[in-house]
């Protein structure tokens, strides 16, 4: 099969030399590429510079993306020609409008009309003691898949943090349904660590829970072989 997989995390740009981003390391985009990959699947994984990645395989193409509207612009020019898309990338929720003094919000009547401002400087000077940045929403990747391939299988990660099993599976639910997915796989992050990867599977009519990151490539791949079957 033709399999789409996102991995790492985004960088949203403050100015040249400044961003925000998060702890992702694509570890698990990795060993999930992996096992597609030796299983006969064609995979093209989008992922960032400072990600792992996988050694070259005839059957990888690797698109490297730095932030959000970069994956939906590469998502959107190539999901048509994929029949799995596992989204497994950590993607910035915001990202950066403006950064500015306090003394400056302070002096504007209508705070919301510095989000119309964008700063010129290569690097935002350092001079003051605080600083206000504005940040604005990205759009949910996610949220369009269906949208520009309807006939697509669509594989989708909720992290939450250190918040009870039951709760988990209810937000992963809601995200089953409202994105139009075939399958959620819920994590906390408080149950992530270097051996081991406590994950919920999320589907309509089924749970399953895993234990380690190679579990859960090897559970998903028997997932995608059902799709083909």
């Amino acid at each position: 099969m033709k399999i789409l997989v996102t991995s790492g995390g985004t960088s949203e740009a403050i100015d040249q030399v400044r961003a925000i981003t998060n702890h992702s390391t694509g570890q698990l985009g990795k060993i999930i590429t992996e096992k597609l990959l030796a299983a006969g699947n064609e995979v093209c994984l989008i992922t960032t510079r400072r990600a792992v990645k996988p050694a070259p395989h005839p059957q990888l193409t690797i698109r490297e993306i730095i932030n959000t509207q970069d994956l939906l612009e590469t998502v959107k020019s190539v999901v048509q020609d994929y029949q799995v898309f596992i989204h497994s990338m950590a993607v910035s929720d915001y990202t950066p409008v403006y950064m500015t003094s306090l003394e400056e919000v302070a002096s504007i009547p209508n705070v919301a009309d510095l989000l119309s401002k964008k700063n010129e400087e290569s690097k935002i000077s350092s001079k003051e003691e605080v600083q206000v940045l504005f940040l604005k929403k990205t759009p949910k990747v996610i949220s369009l898949i269906k949208e520009w391939n309807p006939a697509i299988h669509l594989i989708g990660f909720k992290l939450l943090v250190d918040v009870s099993e039951d709760y988990l599976i209810e937000i992963a639910r809601k995200s089953l349904i409202k994105n139009q997915a075939d399958l959620i796989i819920a994590n906390d992050l408080t149950q992530i660590s270097a051996n081991q990867h406590h994950a919920i599977f999320v589907e309509k009519e089924q749970l399953q829970t895993v234990q380690t990151k190679k579990e859960i490539a090897n559970l998903l791949l028997e997932k995608i072989q059902a799709y083909d079957s």
